[in-house]
């Protein structure tokens, strides 16, 4: 297997999170940035890339999301602000 993405999406600066993995991020976010990705995305408008993360397997991408799914949220907005203070969307770095 081929390697994979852990990702936070926002709607705003410390608005609603969504953590998924995708091995293609750039139809994921296509996906997201559309309305169709999640239900929960499309009704709270979280489409912002946050926060990225790559992983040579797959399998260490779905653990890793899996692990940030269960953190308390004061820990997501830190591991978010560690790298992207500023809340910009780094899909336009990533993907665009």
């Amino acid at each position: 297997m081929s390697g994979g993405w852990v990702y936070i999406l926002a709607n705003r600066k410390q608005g609603a999170l969504y953590t998924g993995v995708t091995a293609d991020l750039p139809a994921r976010m296509v996906q997201h940035r559309s309305g169709i990705g999640r239900k929960f995305c499309a009704e709270y408008g979280i489409d912002k890339l946050v926060h990225v993360e790559w992983h040579d397997r797959i399998e260490d991408a779905i653990v890793r999301e899996k692990a940030i799914k269960r953190w308390r949220r004061a820990w997501k907005i830190e591991l978010i602000e560690a790298a992207n203070p500023d809340w910009r969307d780094r899909w336009f770095e990533i993907c665009g």
